[in-house]
């Protein structure tokens, strides 16, 4: 299957002190709940969320996870997190990740996830047709 159009959101984010470590620079992990929260609103903005799709039947475990940090964040900041997705085959899909701060456009971290779609039974499926034709 030939890869197919990427579709695109920005999220925004402001970093709450929890969030943050002891020097005040936003703890490692944190990039990745982000990167999902960013995913999850690029599927509720065409129209399917997370909850639509695990109650037809599909979830879309990470198969693959990576960050690269490039500017830490601080306490208070508020960052853009885009994410696109694209089709890699028909059972699996993969989201890259920009996370630059609002103010001056600084980016902060980059990255990517890879997904494959897997059935109630928890073996893998197709992706379903409402997905695979948003992306297509």
């Amino acid at each position: 299957m030939k890869s197919a159009a990427v579709r695109a959101s920005t999220s925004t984010v402001r970093v709450r002190y929890a969030e943050t470590d002891k020097m005040g620079v936003v703890y490692y992990a944190n990039y990745f709940v982000w990167f999902e929260v960013a995913r999850t609103d690029l599927l509720r903005s065409l129209g399917w969320s997370y909850r639509d799709m695990e109650q037809a039947g599909v979830a879309l475990p990470v198969i693959e996870a990576e960050c690269r940090y490039h500017r830490g964040a601080r306490y208070d900041d508020e960052l853009d997190v885009r994410a696109e997705g694209r089709l890699l085959s028909a059972v699996r899909m993969e989201f890259t990740y920009e996370i630059v701060r609002r103010g001056d456009a600084v980016p902060a971290a980059s990255g990517r996830t890879v997904h494959a779609a897997i059935g109630s039974d928890g073996r893998p499926c197709r992706l379903p047709d409402r997905i695979r034709q948003v992306f297509a």
